[in-house]
This record gives C-alpha cells, sequence and structure tokens, in this order.
C-alpha cells in the first residue's frame, strides 16, 4: 500500500489516503511507458513538413558563366542541389505524410497507471483535499504550489466541472492543465509533479470518471418516443363520381 498525505489549501497535512499498488498496476514498467510515450508523441505530428526541388526554388535558371576558358569547374544554374540555395534533390511528393500509429487499449489503460504509479513512488503527487476557488485567482493558486514545495514542472488534473481551479492554474509558468478523465503517459512523464484533488484522484483510480459524458437531458428518453404510436386513421371514403361520370349515368338513365 502506498499512503499519500492529504494537504489543505494551506500546505497542511490533514489526512492520509492509502492507495493500492495494484490498482496501477503494481510495478512500474519502464519498457510500456517508453513505448507509449513515443507512440503519443508521434500521433502529434502534423506530417506537413515539405521541400523544393530545383525546379520549385524561386531563382534563374540562367547559365552562370561559360562552359570554358574561365579556369573555372562547369556549372549550370544557381539552384542546383550541389550549391547553396538551392533545391533538393529527392523532394517530398506525398501531400500529408501520416506518422500515426495505435497503442493497444489495454496497454494504453495500463501505461496511463504505471504513469501515476511511478509518480505515486517517486513522492511527486500532491494531493489537496479540494481544489475550492471562489473566482479565478493565479495568486492564490501559485501560493499553494509553493506551500507544497513546488518548483519545477507541474501538471494540474481536476474534474471538468471545477472551472475555477483551472482558471486559476493555467496562467501560472510551467504549470498545465488537464481534465482527470484525459490523464494520460506522456502529460505525466512530460511534468516533475501532478497536483490533484483527493475526489478526482478517487474517481481515476476506481474508473468512474470515465462514465457518460453526455448531459442529462441528452440522455433522458424523450416523451415522443415513449409514448404509443398513434392508431393509423380509416382510409377514406372514395371520392364521388365525376361530373362527367354523373352525366353519363343520368342519360342511360333517360333512356
Amino acid at each position: 500500500m502506498i499512503e499519500l498525505p492529504i494537504y489543505d489549501s494551506n500546505g497542511t497535512k490533514v489526512d492520509t489516503l492509502q492507495i493500492d499498488a495494484a490498482a496501477l498496476g503494481g510495478e512500474v514498467r519502464y519498457a510500456l511507458l517508453k513505448q507509449a510515450y513515443v507512440i503519443t508523441h508521434g500521433n502529434q505530428r502534423q506530417g506537413s513538413a515539405r521541400t523544393k526541388s530545383r525546379g520549385d526554388v524561386h531563382g534563374s535558371t540562367r547559365k552562370l558563366y561559360k562552359q570554358k576558358g574561365t579556369g573555372n569547374a562547369r556549372a549550370g544554374a544557381s539552384r542546383t542541389p550541389i550549391r547553396k540555395g538551392g533545391g533538393v534533390t529527392f523532394k517530398k511528393t506525398r501531400t500529408r505524410e501520416d506518422f500515426r500509429t495505435e497503442l493497444p487499449k489495454k496497454m494504453r489503460r495500463l501505461a496511463n497507471r504505471n504513469a501515476l504509479l511511478a509518480k505515486l513512488i517517486d513522492n511527486e503527487v500532491k494531493c489537496f483535499s479540494a481544489l475550492d476557488f471562489k473566482a479565478p485567482k493565479t495568486a492564490e493558486f501559485a501560493a499553494m504550489m509553493s506551500k507544497v514545495g513546488i518548483d519545477r514542472t507541474c501538471l494540474v488534473a481536476t474534474c471538468k466541472t471545477n472551472r475555477n481551479a483551472m482558471l486559476s492554474a493555467r496562467n501560472c509558468e510551467g504549470v498545465d492543465v488537464i481534465r482527470i478523465d484525459q490523464l494520460n503517459a506522456f502529460a505525466l512523464l512530460n511534468h516533475r509533479y501532478l497536483i490533484v484533488d483527493k475526489a478526482s484522484l478517487m474517481s481515476f483510480i476506481d474508473s468512474t470518471c470515465f462514465g457518460c459524458e453526455c448531459d442529462e437531458a441528452e440522455c433522458a428518453t424523450p416523451a415522443a418516443t415513449t409514448a404509443k404510436p398513434a392508431a393509423k386513421k380509416a382510409p377514406a371514403a372514395k371520392a364521388a363520381a365525376t361530373p362527367k361520370a354523373a352525366k353519363a349515368s343520368s342519360k342511360k338513365e333517360g333512356a
């Protein structure tokens, strides 16, 4: 079991949280963390890098000097690949390169939990009883960080509804904010410390933060869909005979 101290907004230890290492993978798998980090980093590439050939570079194609009689090596245009400012011999011809690779779901989830386990083992997780701010105040958040000894880069993870805490933290230097349900190995490994409130940390460990994110109004079944469909109306009676048909019938009767 890992004992994690719980702090209040003044930096005073008020409680201790017992965390089972088995819930986070049991042991730190360094090869898995490296694989998850490299794949996530590669997936962020745009793949839009381009190069120009000698025909794409802006410049004259005039021969620099005559072929013979100067004593210099023969030369053509100034934008050839062997000259400074010239084109590239084999330019990239793809419109967009795709560097994206996928990590299996079980490996990705285990890597996210393993990264949190590594932070807990290194005492780099600062857990607060609550991150309550009446209004967004960067100075208050910076003071809270200094009281618990945070002097390096920091990642703040909290519930998406805690807007005041997100706005208070995002303007601090070296601090990034992330939703607790989006916490991942790449973000954890890119920061020295993790700041999280107790409720958000517990929801991540027991996976309750990954529930349905849609609004109640969207999840609720509309009354119109639950109501029984109305009975079909009986087919309308056949229209009356046309005037021409009526006249024809009256002539036959008169005859």
